[in-house]
């Protein structure tokens, strides 16, 4: 039987956010006190979110801060939690830098850096690529996306840079976003990424066409059997723009042309990861080639091993305009870090 709800003194609340008090019943002795808000609560915050507030001490057990989730509670324990101000219903604009490539009145290109999140969700309500274009555009910035996605008809992970274009009108979102969803198959579509990858691929070029599904972690992916149920059609091209290492050091590295016939999520790094050329720096799909860089001669050992994201880039980008149908094309230059790399492999 609980008895959850009752007020128990707690430390005063700062801004938006208020202190819940709620009591241990029997049925809580042996609990894991994160897994018990989670029941407590009834949804209203995910058990990773509620383990990262444990963390920060918003929780107090008995009038003392904890700050281990799976702290076993005992039953009458009085338990206080500092609840954060819920999130706004819409994203709202933010001052954040944009590197512009091009804007009119429909739509507006960008070179997004690497760390910068394209939309909010669950961990990055802010700080994200829509709330810097609600800042700089305004109401003009299409909602046709959804709340939470105005003007985003197309994305880049967080830590892959490079042109991206975002609608500013409906009309703009509806015929990006066919156009996008149609692959550039009956229109003139174009992305082309270039990629620093590990070992050389035996031939200058090829075709990745194997289909993409969610893995067991369900936020990575990985080639699945065709005729599973989450399996969707994924091919990549890919040609060898440079090739290191070929003179004896042990290490080889390929910088590669990658361009997409599909636009899964994650696609070019599964897609290569599959065929043995992981790209350097995932830690999602490259972990089993970490220990290579042990092989590398310094400093380029030291920029390989601290490298912080995949060492891919969106450097092209190529569509017709929507309203006016002009053929636009727009590149982006490798950025200082990935660029950075590709020197000191060009050493070996």
């Amino acid at each position: 039987m609980k008895t959850s709800g009752q007020a128990i003194d707690a430390p005063d609340s700062e801004g938006g956010a208020a202190w819940k008090g709620l009591t241990a019943g029997p049925d809580a002795a042996g609990q894991r006190l994160d897994q018990w808000l989670a029941a407590e609560l009834g949804g209203e915050l995910s058990r990773s979110r509620l383990q990262a507030l444990i963390r920060q001490g918003a929780v107090s057990v008995g009038g003392a801060a904890v700050t281990e989730p799976k702290r076993k509670l005992a039953a009458g324990e009085a338990v206080a939690i500092l609840l954060p101000e819920p999130e706004p219903a819409e994203p709202q604009g933010e001052d954040i830098p944009l590197d512009i490539l091009h804007e009119d009145d429909e739509l507006i290109v960008v070179n997004k850096p690497a760390g910068l999140v394209v939309h909010p969700a669950a961990g990055n309500w802010t700080g994200t690529l829509v709330n810097a274009l609600i800042h700089h555009c305004g109401a003009s910035l299409s909602g046709i996306g959804g709340v939470r996605r105005p003007g985003i008809v197309h994305r880049l992970d967080k830590d892959t840079s490079g042109v991206l274009v975002a609608a500013k009108t409906d009309r703009a979102h509806k015929a990006l976003s066919e156009a996008f969803a149609d692959h550039g198959r009956s229109g003139d579509l174009e992305r082309a990424y270039v990629a620093l990858a590990w070992n050389i691929p035996a031939r200058p070029a090829g075709t990745v066409d194997a289909p993409l599904g969610r893995a067991a972690d369900r936020v990575r992916r990985a080639v699945v059997p065709e005729g599973r149920e989450d399996a969707r059609h994924a091919v990549t091209h890919y040609a060898v723009l440079e090739r290191y290492g070929e003179g004896g050091s042990g290490v080889q590295a390929a910088l590669l042309e990658c361009r997409l016939e599909t636009g899964r999520t994650h696609q070019i790094r599964v897609h290569m990861a599959h065929i043995g050329h992981p790209l350097i720096g995932d830690r999602d799909y490259g972990t089993g080639f970490r220990t290579k860089a042990n092989r590398l001669p310094e400093p380029l050992r030291s920029a390989v091993e601290t490298f912080p994201r995949q060492a891919l880039h969106a450097r092209l980008l190529a569509f017709r305009h929507p309203i006016t149908q002009e053929l636009m094309r727009f590149e982006a230059p490798m950025p200082a870090d990935m660029a950075g790399l590709v020197h000191g492999f060009r050493g070996i």
